[in-house]
């Protein structure tokens, strides 16, 4: 490829890599929150006791900062399919183009419309009505995932298409895009990320109240509420959806499993390695611990199974970053592994009755966090490493869908550009939580309007 062409594509997958990584920040949280948001809701229409309205109130206003977040930085990605990636958008867009535009349509609309009825008409619709809104948003919210996860899950595993004579894809079937194979265990494993960032954020919360001694019945109720689903999420995105959607790249991807994994040589009874380096001049891994026969057990349920290694398959066809794809994965796997230790022990001390006063377990919920957000990143960077070098899989390469008008000054300007602008928004979006916190969920009060 020629030098200026191949500067260009890096600056425009730089560019979207940067714009889809901050965009994603606040779509988990929302899928998550909302679920939580429903729960307060639903205790508050069982109990009629006021703090669960109030717990409610609370993070409706921390969902509302993040949903207006995903929008903004949502906005231009969708714009990036036609400046940065036009070529993959004519030749793909009436099957992605649906998908997306459903998303557009039914899930966001669905969303917007009843956050607001749901932030602004609790005194005109009543309590059940305000339950129903805070459904509507979930389901949106929810909705909106699995439209995203479908148009994904086409590009890693396309099915229900045709290719015209002009290289377009054409869609043949609306049902074989949504009973993808890949689409059931991705989208929940998806979800269930979600809901485990949202359940470390709410139970951090809660910490840090116990821990300021403030608003403790709202500290003691939201470390309760992070920990048991925390618990349930950790415990969901190992198995089955994380084991299930492992088996979908071993059938659909075997090159992107052995990269994954560092597998150079083809091997039978292959081990998992839990640490090591891939070295890349001499394809191996150094320093490596590892789990004998592990890895075919996981992947084929057969001790001695083999695993197909990089040197079996072309050269042209190995992922582009094989160090970035290993690491990106057992990061993520490492965390996740972390992730049900924690919630585990939380667990543990909730039925011991002694979970509020373990001082330093409150410590290590209110700063564990930021790392859901890390581990749900290097999920998606897994994912997106993996199939390349392709666009969609086996059909469409990466250097086939870039808009080569737009040069590599170009794209480098605009994402320094995007840079400066989201670390202002990031900024901006920490300060507006943080206040929302630091006044507690007594203060709060969305009906000011009325």
């Amino acid at each position: 490829m020629h030098e200026a062409v191949s500067d260009a594509l890096l600056f425009h997958r730089l560019q979207f890599a940067f714009t889809i990584t901050f965009h994603y920040l606040f779509p988990q949280l929302t899928m998550g929150l909302s679920l939580i948001i429903v729960l307060f809701k639903w205790l508050h229409l069982r109990t009629k006791e006021e703090k669960y309205n109030l717990a409610a109130k609370f993070w409706a206003k921390i969902f509302a900062v993040n949903f207006i977040m995903g929008v903004v930085t949502g906005i231009p990605m969708e714009f990036q399919f036609g400046t940065n990636w036009s070529r993959f958008s004519e030749l793909t867009g009436n099957i992605i183009g649906q998908t997306l535009a459903m998303e557009g349509m039914f899930s966001f609309f669905l969303e917007s419309t009843f956050l607001g009825i749901f932030l602004f008409g609790e005194k005109k619709v009543g309590s059940k009505l305000h339950f129903l809104s805070a459904f509507m948003v979930f389901l949106g919210s929810w909705l909106s995932g699995l439209f995203i996860i479908a148009t994904h899950s086409w590009m890693q595993n396309p099915v229900g298409f045709e290719i015209l004579e002009n290289g377009k894809f054409v869609l043949t079937s609306f049902s074989a895009l949504f009973t993808n194979p890949w689409l059931i265990p991705s989208y929940f494993h998806n979800q269930a990320a979600s809901v485990l960032t949202t359940s470390f954020v709410v139970a951090a919360v809660g910490a840090y109240y116990l821990l300021k001694k403030e608003h403790r019945n709202f500290g003691k109720l939201y470390v309760k509420v992070g920990v048991n689903f925390g618990l349930f999420a950790s415990i969901i995105l190992a198995v089955p959806t994380g084991d299930l959607l492992a088996k979908q790249v071993a059938k659909h991807q075997p090159v992107t499993l052995a990269a994954m994994e560092g597998l150079f040589d083809s091997v039978e009874g292959a081990p998992i390695v839990l640490i090591g380096q891939p070295n890349m001049v001499h394809q191996t891994l150094d320093n490596k611990i590892e789990v004998p026969n592990m890895l075919s057990f996981l992947t084929y349920e057969r001790w001695d199974a083999e695993i197909k290694g990089l040197n079996d398959f072309p050269r042209e066809d190995w992922p582009t970053s094989i160090p970035g794809l290993y690491y990106a994965y057992h990061i993520m796997i490492g965390l996740g592994t972390i992730f049900i230790l924690i919630m585990v022990i939380g667990t543990f001390f909730l039925w011991q009755r002694k979970l509020y006063n373990r001082r330093w377990y409150m410590w290590i919920l209110m700063f564990a966090f930021p790392f859901p957000y890390i581990a749900n990143l290097t999920g998606w960077y897994t994912s997106e490493l993996g199939r390349q070098p392709w666009l969609v899989y086996n059909l469409l390469r990466t250097n086939q869908g870039f808009s080569e008008t737009v040069s590599a000054g170009n794209a480098l300007f605009t994402l320094l550009g995007f840079i400066g602008l989201y670390i202002l928004l990031g900024l901006l979006f920490l300060g507006l939580v943080g206040k929302i916190i630091y006044q507690g969920p007594e203060k709060v009060n969305l009906n000011k309007a009325e």
